[in-house]
């Protein structure tokens, strides 16, 4: 009877893994929306109410005289981006983790099953 307790135990531990591992993908798919908003978006200058196009269509990406190059600045969305990456790779990891623990759980549960209904 250990052996269940310890065995469900096991299993929580798996699922909360998997838990943590979701989230952080979560929170990296919403930097990844953020990014696309700031990438793909027209936007306003806050000084001089200029409207100024996305910046991934922009044709005047640096021109100084409009204000818009300052407004959004590439190293802002390349720190979005940036911190996304670990979130998403940690995220793997462990959804992926969990998800083998969980896997390798039910299949000695089966295993030891089997084995019992055999002898």
């Amino acid at each position: 009877m250990r052996s269940l307790v310890y065995d469900n135990a096991f299993r929580a531990r798996a699922r909360r893994t998997q838990g943590w591992g979701l989230g952080l993908l979560a929170l990296a798919v919403l930097l990844w929306i953020w990014l696309a908003v700031l990438l793909f978006t027209p936007y306003e200058t806050g000084e001089s109410d200029h409207d100024c196009t996305s910046r991934f269509t922009s044709e005047n990406l640096h021109d100084s005289d409009s204000g818009c190059v300052n407004e959004r600045d590439w190293p802002e969305l390349l720190a979005v981006l940036g911190a996304s990456v670990p979130l998403a790779v940690i995220g793997s990891v462990l959804y992926t983790s969990g998800s083998v623990s969980h896997r390798m759980a039910e299949h000695l549960a089966e295993v030891t099953r089997l084995d019992r209904a055999s002898a």
